[in-house]
């Protein structure tokens, strides 16, 4: 059995070295440090950030780095990353996130805890600007069954927040790489297989949010993915026609709407 876990990262051009900083300091700082932090770039990143990477390849042996001439999309660089861990516990990390520093702690022992369990995810810390102002919580529900229940309207699990088997991602083929989004459909994928997700019930991370946040969510093209990967799990059994309805009603609009009108839907009526 492993004794350790691996820690899988993106890094994107569009990134700020700033913000990539904050999240692998607190990658390296957690009470339960890995000894093995994948870091792919997806494609070329420009000299500020291949400047930070290569600092922190140096000051940590634990860093793998895997460069990837061209940008292919988040489901690629996770898939192809996923083949570098070295563990079977993976903990996701975004690189603009902040991980508490108790997070891969809690989280490994609780995996270890309860080998039924396949996934285990918990709420964020929804800020602007710092940790010290947070705007909202993006709370999940506990236990399997609800998990079960609410994947069928809404994303079950908070991505960046996540510690997987790799073997159960490795079950369904990994991420989806034609269209967004790539981890939502994953996660049911996961639970049509028979993988039991728990989310613990309380904040692991700070998910940094601004306006530039909400327009990339927004737009045709992801309107337009949004419905094909709800008509996806249709075919798959996974929802009734009425709920595929109903979800692509409402995600659509909700990917057409003005950037304004979306933060607010996000911020205000979607966190509880």
């Amino acid at each position: 059995m492993d004794t350790q876990y691996s820690v899988l990262l993106s890094l994107y051009y569009k990134e700020k070295p700033e913000y990539l900083r904050e999240s692998l300091d607190s990658v390296f700082r957690q009470t339960l440090a890995s000894d093995d932090v994948v870091l792919v770039e997806d494609g070329e990143v420009g000299d500020a950030l291949e400047s930070v990477v290569k600092e922190y390849e140096e000051c940590y042996p634990q860093l793998h780095v895997v460069r990837f001439e061209k940008n292919r999309g988040l489901g690629f660089a996770l898939n192809d990353g996923l083949a570098y861990c070295k563990h079977e516990l993976v903990a996701r990390m975004d690189t603009d996130d902040i991980a508490k520093p108790h997070r891969m702690e809690k989280q490994f022992a609780f995996m270890q805890a309860h080998p039924e369990i396949g996934m285990v995810g918990a709420w964020i810390d929804e800020f602007i600007t710092d940790i010290d102002h947070v705007e909202s919580v993006r709370k999940v529900p506990e236990h399997p069954k609800e998990v079960m229940e609410y994947a069928k309207k809404r994303c079950p699990v908070n991505h960046p927040t996540v510690m997987y088997r790799k073997s159960e991602v490795l079950k369904v083929d990994g991420y989806q790489t034609q269209y967004f989004p790539e981890d939502y459909f994953l996660w049911i994928k996961m639970l049509m297989a028979g993988c039991q997700v728990y989310n613990m019930q309380e904040s692991l991370l700070w998910f940094r949010y601004e306006p530039e946040t909400f327009k990339r969510r927004g737009g045709w093209k992801y309107a337009c993915d949004e419905a094909i990967t709800q008509y996806h799990i249709l075919k798959m059994g996974f929802i009734s026609f009425p709920r595929f309805v109903m979800n692509v009603c409402i995600r659509f609009t909700a990917r057409i709407i003005p950037n304004s009108l979306r933060s607010l839907i996000y911020t205000r009526l979607l966190r509880r």
